[in-house]
């Protein structure tokens, strides 16, 4: 294996999504075909006109030819043999449907705000394709029934990378509606503190928000709750409770498989880990101060007069680095866990609100991960089943990314823009 191979597989494969990929490059046959970049605007509008018509009708057609696709995997996935699916013939990287996915729905409602078939320099991209998935798991999740539970990831999602989600915030106002309509929300944020007054300090804006909506009896009985450290600490709002937020022992939502985690293999992945992240900063001559908790350990940049920010590539070296030698480790083998850092590029998963952003700069390796999270809020609230759980997060990348593992459990989100 050459280098040139390892760094191309390191730093661009695992920043694609395949499935995207495909769609994009089967919309790139008909836009090659009709669109007309000769034709001036002025002089040839009926030509124009024609093009947008017949690369809608065509673009529409294959939208509507993968949702069959889609629909035929998981007819197979009920059949236990998606393996055979046409789909994962295709492309072989593709995962578990949760939901039907109405595409062609989807891309009509796309193409009349983002005017596709209208362009004729400018393929349809991976942006398109990704919000029109977006579209058509929001369809599917609300055309026969309710989402039970919406979860949330925090930073660079509900509010900027170390914020807080203060009262102008416009995401608030959209919580609380769901919240009225009888969905339960869940924020699952890497941010894991054992102290309500913390997580308050984080998400006064709502908090107060869902108090204030309460008392004016515009909510009943409102369902929410946070899980900090991915999937490590659970806080319920009460009204009653100072912060607004009530501390739920781990004992009483955790899952049965996180119950045979063994304290001695989870110190000693940390210590693992912890090992891996001092490499990192020696190797790399790294301005960094590492963090130890009792279930995460990470890098922050030394802050002061003439000290730097991490740079993406130290930050996507460190996690890369850091997620092969604790997964080759004994404790690694043993104990689930998420290496990621905030400033990866945003990857589609299975489908999210995706928001494609660079965001923070720091690295940190915490025991579980966000679909540990998100299965235990579903546990908690009664057993909520994935075909009915949306979660909406910033980073699904296959590496270095702390939402991508939600994808394979749950119909996710990758989050650009919300309507």
């Amino acid at each position: 294996m050459t280098t040139r191979y390892r760094v191309e597989y390191a730093l661009k494969t695992h920043r694609r999504d395949q499935l995207i990929e495909w769609v994009k490059g089967l919309l790139a046959v008909p836009f090659v075909l009709h669109s007309q970049p000769t034709a001036a605007y002025e002089e040839r509008s009926d030509i124009l006109t024609k093009m947008a018509s017949t690369a809608h009708r065509r673009y529409a057609e294959i939208m509507r030819d993968v949702e069959e696709l889609i629909d035929d995997h998981i007819d197979q996935q009920k059949r236990g043999t998606q393996e055979r699916s046409k789909l994962k013939l295709l492309v072989p990287s593709v995962g578990t449907f949760f939901t039907p996915l109405p595409l062609k729905q989807a891309f009509e409602f796309q193409d009349e705000r983002r005017r596709i078939s209208s362009r004729r320099f400018v393929a349809p991209s991976f942006n398109d394709i990704r919000l029109i998935l977006n579209s058509a798991q929001l369809m599917s999740l609300t055309r026969d029934r309710p989402i039970e539970l919406v979860t949330f990831d925090g930073d660079v999602t509900l509010y900027d990378d170390g914020e807080s989600l203060t009262d102008e915030n416009p995401v608030i106002s959209r919580l609380i509606r769901l919240l009225a309509d009888g969905s339960s929300v869940g924020i699952v944020t890497a941010a894991g503190y054992t102290d309500a007054s913390r997580y308050y300090e984080r998400l006064h804006g709502l908090l107060d928000a869902v108090a204030n909506a309460l008392t004016a009896g515009d909510v009943k009985d409102p369902k929410l709750i946070i899980l900090g450290g991915e999937s490590n600490y659970l806080f319920e709002f009460d009204f009653h409770a100072e912060n607004f937020l009530k501390y739920i022992p781990r004992k009483t939502w955790m899952l049965d498989e996180m119950r045979e985690w063994q304290e001695e293999d989870i110190q000693s992945l940390l210590d693992v880990a912890e090992g891996a992240l001092r490499e990192c900063i020696n190797t790399m001559h790294l301005s960094a101060e590492l963090l130890r908790k009792d279930r995460a350990v990470g890098i922050v940049p030394v802050t002061g007069p003439g000290k730097q920010k991490f740079t993406r590539e130290q930050l996507e070296e460190t996690v890369l680095v850091t997620q092969q030698i604790v997964e080759l480790s004994a404790p690694g083998k043993k104990i689930p866990f998420c290496a990621f850092n905030g400033r990866s590029p945003v990857m589609l998963l299975s489908w999210v609100i995706s928001l494609i952003n660079v965001g923070g700069n720091d690295v940190f390796v915490d025991i579980g991960d966000k679909s540990w999270g998100v299965m235990s809020c579903q546990r908690y609230l009664g057993g909520i089943k994935a075909n009915k759980t949306l979660h909406v997060g910033d980073q699904f990348l296959s590496a270095g990314a702390n939402d991508f593992k939600v994808r394979l459990e749950h119909s996710a989100f990758p989050m650009k823009e919300v309507h």
